[in-house]
């Protein structure tokens, strides 16, 4: 694809990002990006399909992000309380910011039956996300900057807690204090104590 074919992707992409977090899954149409893409319906539907694929493309460059960003700063020999520090902080303005999330969007794409009953993909995004969290607790271990924990039971306390509170805070105003004191505590099980 070339450079402005991507350029176009990515366009739709982040207004489809938006009403995704805004309406859910469920609700947003390919004429709603249309329109809020500003694109014509054959130019949309030359890039994408359906909002199956272009939400399922989001998802997937969200866990590719991620990735790699932990794999670039650990092969820096950064800090590996640095970057837990980087990514905690953006985990805590996320579970704060309702409008941007994709909590309920992501269980309602993931929950439609022939979704599910073709494969578990959310799982496997769990599986991914998991490996990219799991290299950097390792790295943090070996580094002696993290106490030696049980890699899975950290991972899962972040992840749901993260994913929990992202859902929640779509149903309910959440107190800033929430993600304050999550972060703090996943801090204190996994950070050396000086």
């Amino acid at each position: 694809m070339n450079k402005r074919g991507q350029e176009t992707r990515n366009h739709i992409k982040e207004c489809a990002y938006s009403l995704f977090a805004q309406k859910g899954f469920k609700q947003v149409t390919m004429k709603d990006i249309c329109e809020a893409a500003n694109i014509s319906r054959g130019g949309l539907y030359c890039h994408y399909e359906s909002t199956r694929q272009i939400f399922q493309e989001m998802i997937n460059d969200m866990m590719s992000r991620q990735d790699h960003e932990f794999d670039r700063k650990i092969n820096q020999n950064q800090s590996a309380v640095t970057i837990l520090d980087e990514i905690l902080e953006v985990y805590q303005k996320e579970m704060l910011d309702s409008q941007s999330s994709l909590s309920i969007a992501i269980y309602e794409y993931f929950s439609i039956h022939d979704i599910a009953s073709q494969k578990n993909t959310l799982y496997e995004q769990y599986l991914i996300s998991a490996n990219t969290w799991k290299k950097l607790i390792k790295y943090g271990i070996d580094r002696g900057e993290f106490q030696d924990v049980d890699i899975d039971a950290v991972y899962d306390l972040i992840v749901f807690s993260y994913q929990g509170v992202r859902m929640y805070s779509k149903l309910m105003p959440m107190d800033e204090e929430i993600p304050l004191r999550i972060i703090r505590q996943i801090k204190k099980i996994l950070v050396q104590q000086k």
